[in-house]
């Protein structure tokens, strides 16, 4: 009689759930932010096929003639390919090593017990109060001077400045903070039961939380990560002044090079903005969904 019941229950459609009108205007609103994010970017694609003219004339229509000239130009022209590789050498370097160095913080301050730990999240907090740009007139007389003080020493070859890793340390240590905060919240909310439970199996301290912790918190590694990637792929004051070799600038240094001071051609613009656009969609395609994943669902029953 239960199944009948339900099997009746199912097939009345009066039983489905209905859409009220609240759920109605909260997809009507994302709906339009959704269209309000895309449609600069599908006009800048548009536009990145068209000529100077057209774009004048008729900055909405479709472009007249397709053809990749605009982005060959921009990738030969602008040198984009070697300032890709730059862009993307100093981007997983900072990436790879900030979310290494900052899980290992987090855990230290979430998950051992020790005096000052506190005082130590403060101190890493007090990071995210400082714009990065605040400290690059000191970051760059720190570095020349280290340079100096080295090539004194004897090593000739050693530049802190005008080299990759002028870009990788700063990019790194304004990393950290943001790092060490969400990824302290991961790690605290894990259950005591497994780290519990590892600690009576004869596990150290490493295989806790590079077995168990770390997989764990891999939602919180996606969301800093994509933070890390994006800020540190679209940063271009400390590029600009840290580098001055034309083979060693970044993307987004590069991308300066098509405004000029009374000549700015948009169609390449454009173009070569879409160039530096792409990897960015792709990275947040490939991992959005890695972010609404559920952290321990399942990892402890009962």
């Amino acid at each position: 009689m239960s199944s009948l019941k339900n099997g009746a229950a199912a097939a009345d459609p009066s039983s489905k759930k209905k859409i009220t009108p609240v759920q109605i205007l909260i997809y009507v609103f994302l709906t339009v932010i959704a269209v309000t994010y895309l449609l600069p970017l599908l006009w800048m694609f548009n536009v990145s096929f068209k000529t100077n003219r057209e774009i004048f004339t008729a900055p909405f229509a479709l472009p007249k003639n397709v053809t990749f000239d605009n982005y060959s130009f921009a990738w030969t022209a602008g040198n984009l390919g070697t300032a890709t590789l730059n862009s993307l050498i100093v981007c997983v370097i900072a990436l790879i090593l900030g979310l290494l160095v900052g899980s290992m913080a987090a855990f230290g301050i979430s998950r051992l017990h020790w005096k000052g730990s506190k005082l130590a999240m403060t101190y890493f907090l007090t990071g995210m109060m400082i714009p990065i740009h605040c400290v690059l007139i000191p970051l760059f007389t720190r570095f020349a001077k280290i340079t100096q003080f080295m090539n004194n020493l004897g090593f000739e070859n050693f530049h802190l400045t005008n080299s990759l890793t002028s870009l990788v340390l700063p990019y790194l240590t304004f990393s950290l903070p943001i790092t060490i905060f969400i990824m302290e919240g991961f790690f605290s909310g894990m259950p005591n039961e497994l780290i519990e439970c590892a600690c009576m199996e004869g596990a150290n301290i490493f295989q806790i939380f590079f077995k168990i912790c770390l997989p764990l918190g891999r939602t919180g590694l996606f969301v800093t990560g994509l933070m890390t990637f994006v800020g540190n792929w679209n940063e271009l004051l400390l590029a600009m002044v840290f580098i001055s070799d034309d083979a060693k600038k970044t993307l987004p240094v590069s991308l300066s090079k098509f405004v000029g001071p009374y000549n700015t051609n948009y169609s390449q613009m454009f173009a070569a903005i879409m160039i530096a656009v792409i990897p960015t969609i792709i990275v947040y395609c490939a991992f959005s969904n890695k972010i609404v994943d559920g952290l321990t669902a399942g990892a402890v029953k009962g």
